[in-house]
């Protein structure tokens, strides 16, 4: 079994330059959406999934103007199969429900949509908008949903261009303590 924790810093060192839409890189979005998890005193596995919430972007390689193209990459499916045999479920779920998480939010409180940054809001075009009642039911049926919009609204935040946070070691750190 290959070690997860040095493909993934191997993966942000890579891959992690790679364009989010938001003015900053692939990688600063991920560590910034684990730092806002970390201040807001989440659990080590909701930082975790935070942190990786976008890994599937980091493997995929696919042209950063994707969405444009009206293509999803479905990310977060990539991203959680990956890393499910390394990872608890909680923490795969996090990353598997986050876009769907976007989806129900926007749903349930009609506020939300505009509070996306433009680049969110492009994306959820392509990723399906937002839910319908039996996609809400669904959802609420997910054991970790309630986890998944947690990691949803720290990948909202994790877009400061000048934000300060602790380097990847940091997050790989409490990452480690969850590989099975």
């Amino acid at each position: 079994m290959m070690d997860i924790i040095a493909f993934i810093k191997q993966q942000f060192e890579e891959n992690g330059h790679v364009a989010y839409g938001e003015h900053i890189s692939m990688g600063e979005h991920m560590l910034q959406s684990a730092y806002y998890a970390e201040q807001k005193n989440s659990s080590d596995a909701i930082i975790t999934a935070a942190l990786l919430h976008d890994f599937g972007h980091l493997i995929l390689e696919l042209p950063e103007d994707i969405t444009e193209n009206g293509i999803d990459g479905y990310h977060e499916d990539v991203g959680a199969k990956f890393l499910a045999p390394y990872f608890p479920k909680k923490i795969i779920d996090g990353i598997a429900l986050h876009v769907q998480a976007k989806r129900y939010m926007c749903a349930v409180k009609p506020k939300y949509h505009g509070q996306l940054s433009q680049a969110s809001q492009d994306t959820l075009a392509v990723q399906g908008g937002p839910m319908n009642l039996k996609e809400i039911a669904d959802f609420e049926q997910e054991p970790f949903y309630k986890d998944a919009l947690q990691v949803r609204l720290f990948d909202d935040l994790g877009k400061n261009i000048e934000l300060e946070h602790p380097d990847l070691t940091h997050y790989l750190r409490i990452a480690a303590q969850f590989v099975v």
